[in-house]
């Protein structure tokens, strides 16, 4: 009688995704050297670190999701900040923005006011020690912000990721040095993608 073979986990590989937007376009508030530098060098080292890894030892996954929800280790820390990174360029629009009125109704629900939603979201982003995340998420139906160390990320916990912030210091540091605020609080008056959000919490 045949016996059916065991497949060989299927080779990944995962290209470095280009930006969403002109290298330029964020500026003033974040600059085309600083984008240059943390897309074409640091984004691009976790996602040729991730590849190599995923040579020496396949496994068995479907998308980056999949590999970074079943990873662990190198691979998971690789893996985690190339979906980070990709998850941020695309939480960051060119465009100055405000949320759409349903996406309002929803802040103001769950963070009383707008300003409470954006005061939080400031402080737990400067509040995180070392290097890390500050994410916008939807959490057992309700909107929640929350931050992350390192490359963890909610998306690996099953939360609903809405928006980042990127608070590893190469993020912010040729255009703010230490004043990790004044990034965070431009990124959030000018910068966050409400439109991504709201694509999100629709389950876009």
């Amino acid at each position: 009688m045949a016996t059916a073979t065991a497949q060989a986990p299927r080779r990944l590989h995962f290209p470095l995704p280009p930006l969403p937007y002109a290298a330029d376009a964020l500026a003033p508030v974040i600059s085309a050297e600083t984008l240059a530098l943390h897309h074409g060098k640091h984004h691009r080292k976790y996602v040729d670190t991730m590849n190599q890894l995923l040579e020496k030892e396949p496994l068995d996954a479907q998308s980056l999701e999949d590999v970074v929800r079943r990873a662990k280790g190198k691979l998971f820390n690789n893996a985690a900040q190339a979906w980070n990174h990709h998850f941020y360029w695309h939480s960051l629009s060119p465009r100055s923005a405000e949320p759409t009125a349903a996406m309002r109704k929803r802040i103001e629900r769950d963070f009383n006011t707008y300003e409470g939603f954006v005061d939080k979201f400031a402080a737990v982003a400067d509040g995180q020690f070392g290097s890390g995340w500050a994410w916008l998420v939807e959490k057992d139906g309700r909107l929640e912000v929350l931050a992350t160390a390192n490359a963890d990320t909610p998306m690996a916990h099953g939360v609903r990721c809405l928006l980042a912030i990127d608070v590893w210091e190469h993020a912010y540091y040729v255009d703010y040095r230490n004043q990790r605020e004044r990034y965070v609080q431009a990124l959030i008056e000018q910068r966050l993608n409400w439109e991504f959000a709201e694509q999100n919490l629709n389950g876009g």
